[in-house]
């Protein structure tokens, strides 16, 4: 069913934006991507919210995949995803919606859940968990091989990537994430060499899946999803008001994704701090799973969102 995926291109703000859609209705479901991601990687859930009665949106954020990059990626924010939401909605007419985000498409699904708390049903979010605004600073308490530290010094990551072609490099990112321990390099060491060239796909991963992923970074580049998300942490998200998510909301968390790993972050979720911040906050978690919960085990994903999906409706 993955080929009745429906795509478009909404002009918003001077950009044309890419979104796959799939399924009709009133009840509108709109998921945003992590990296190294794209709409394709929201494929199962599109087909099993569309074919259970929801309208599906996955779009690509700008200056990734098929979507025009910003004129000046170097000063793309969160914000700025925010507000192409915005636009994408207002062009089709869309009032409410819910939202998930994987990864840290979290951060623009929790900060459009505030800053236009009155559009959203209900978020959810895998694999990273609502982050209380304001600079996000990991790299201060690990080693300096830390993947994020690496990628947020001005040309590292470029020079890194730019030894590789883009199927390798999200290849490589797939290896990786997809173990669940942080990825650090050695010292004389970059992020890149960390994975083997004879390192197997996760098996849930497809060469087919790769090569879809490869043609799509092959189109866009790396440029924009530095900056958005990892050089946009220093700086994080900034809201002016109350910072509590009143929407319902959903937390998947693969037992072995390797976010747990990071400073203070498994107890931040399972004392249950996290939930200060989003009061209606449900969290489900995946014995076997990791970082890519909702490709490694789409079924099992699918059934615990249709189910928050149908309590809210």
């Amino acid at each position: 069913m993955f080929e009745e995926i429906q795509h478009k291109f909404i002009p918003v703000g001077g950009l044309n934006l890419h979104v796959a859609e799939l399924g009709s209705g009133d009840d509108v479901v709109v998921f945003l991507h992590g990296f190294p991601e794209i709409w394709y990687t929201w494929r199962h859930q599109m087909v099993a919210l569309a074919g259970a009665g929801f309208r599906t949106l996955a779009p690509d954020y700008r200056g990734y995949g098929l979507s025009d990059p910003p004129p000046e990626p170097t000063k793309a924010s969160y914000s700025d995803l925010v507000e192409d939401l915005v636009g994408i909605l207002n062009s089709l007419g869309i009032d409410k919606v819910f939202l998930i985000g994987k990864d840290f498409g979290a951060f623009p699904a929790y900060l459009f859940a505030i800053i236009h708390k009155e559009r959203v049903r209900g978020v959810v979010t895998l694999g990273v968990p609502y982050i209380p605004p304001g600079p996000v600073k990991y790299g201060d308490y690990l080693p300096e091989g830390f993947y994020i530290t690496r990628w947020q010094q001005p040309g590292r990551a470029e020079a890194d990537f730019g030894r590789l072609n883009a199927k390798t490099v999200v290849r490589n990112v797939y290896i990786l994430f997809s173990r669940s321990e942080i990825p650090i390099a050695a010292e004389n060491q970059e992020v890149m060499d960390m994975v083997d060239s004879s390192t197997p796909l996760p098996p849930w991963f497809t060469e087919d899946d790769l090569e879809e992923y490869g043609k799509l970074y092959e189109k866009s580049g790396f440029s924009t999803a530095l900056q958005v998300p990892y050089r946009t942490l220093r700086e994080g998200s900034k809201v002016d008001g109350d910072p509590i998510v009143r929407a319902p909301a959903l937390l998947i968390m693969g037992e072995k994704d390797y976010v747990f790993k990071f400073p203070r972050m498994e107890d931040y979720i399972r004392s249950g701090k996290v939930v200060e911040f989003v009061p209606n906050l449900e969290i489900i978690y995946i014995p076997e799973g990791t970082h890519f919960v909702q490709e490694q085990s789409p079924d099992e994903v699918n059934q615990f969102v249709l189910s928050f999906l149908r309590k809210h409706v």
